[in-house]
C-alpha cells in the first residue's frame, strides 16, 4: 500500500500570514489529495479552507471546494502541430462558471509559445518563452484585455536557486524573487515588490517555505 506524502506551507507577508496543508495518497495511476488552510483550524476544526481533489498527472484534476461547494475542472492533452507538441489545457470553475483554454506550444527546447484565453471575457493573453543557455530565461507576455506587456526574467543561479525579476506594465509593479530548493524536501522563497506608481514607494516583503514528507 502506497505511503502518504504530505507537504506544509508557512508564507509570511508585511500584509497578513497564512499556512496551507496538503496531503496526498497515490492510488495507481490516481492522486488522491486534501487540502487545508490555517483558517481551517481557527476556533476550532471546521470546513473553511478545506478542498478535496482527485487527479491523473497529465490527464485530468477535479478539485472540490467543500465550504463553497464548489467544483473545478481541468483536463490535459497533447497533440502535434507541424510535428512540434501542443500542451493543452482545459479549465472549468462551476461556481462562477468561467471557462479558459490554455494552450503552449513547443518550437524548440529553448523557445516556447503560450496562450491563454477565457471564454468569459473573452480575454486572451500571450506569453513568449525564450531560454538562453542554460541558466537565462526571458518571458515577455502581452495580455490583450489592458493592452499591456509584461516581462519575467529568470537567471539559475545554482543547482538549487533560481532569481526572477518581473515587471507588469499594466500596474507598475516591479517584482523581485528568490527560490532555494533545500537539501531537506523543502523550499524557500523570498519575495519583494514595489509599485512605481505611488507617490510612497514602499516595499512588500513576502516569505514562503514549504516542507515534504512521507508519513
Amino acid at each position: 500500500m502506497p505511503k502518504p506524502k504530505a507537504s506544509l506551507k508557512a508564507r509570511y507577508a508585511t500584509d497578513k500570514l497564512g499556512v496551507v496543508g496538503t496531503l496526498a495518497v497515490d492510488a495507481g495511476d490516481f492522486r488522491l489529495l486534501a487540502s487545508a488552510t490555517d483558517t481551517t483550524f481557527v476556533g476550532g476544526p471546521s470546513l473553511n479552507g478545506l478542498s478535496l481533489s482527485i487527479e491523473k498527472p497529465g490527464s485530468f484534476f477535479i478539485d472540490y471546494d467543500v465550504p463553497k461547494q464548489d467544483v473545478l475542472f481541468q483536463f490535459m492533452n497533447t497533440v502535434r502541430v507541424l510535428d512540434k507538441p501542443l500542451n493543452l489545457t482545459y479549465t472549468h470553475e462551476k461556481g462562477v462558471n468561467q471557462t479558459a483554454l490554455n494552450g503552449t506550444l513547443v518550437l524548440d527546447p529553448a523557445n516556447k509559445l503560450s496562450a491563454n484565453y477565457g471564454f468569459d471575457s473573452g480575454n486572451c493573453r500571450l506569453k513568449y518563452t525564450y531560454m538562453h543557455g542554460a541558466k537565462t530565461t526571458f518571458e515577455p507576455s502581452y495580455d490583450f484585455a489592458q493592452n499591456s506587456w509584461d516581462f519575467t526574467v529568470l537567471q539559475k543561479l545554482s543547482d538549487d536557486d533560481i532569481l526572477r525579476a518581473s515587471y507588469e506594465t499594466s500596474s507598475k509593479v516591479l517584482g523581485l524573487d528568490w527560490s532555494r530548493n533545500s537539501m531537506l524536501n523543502g523550499t524557500l522563497k523570498i519575495s519583494a515588490s514595489v509599485n512605481l506608481a505611488e507617490k510612497q514607494k514602499v516595499p512588500k516583503f513576502c516569505a514562503e517555505s514549504s516542507w515534504n514528507f512521507d508519513m
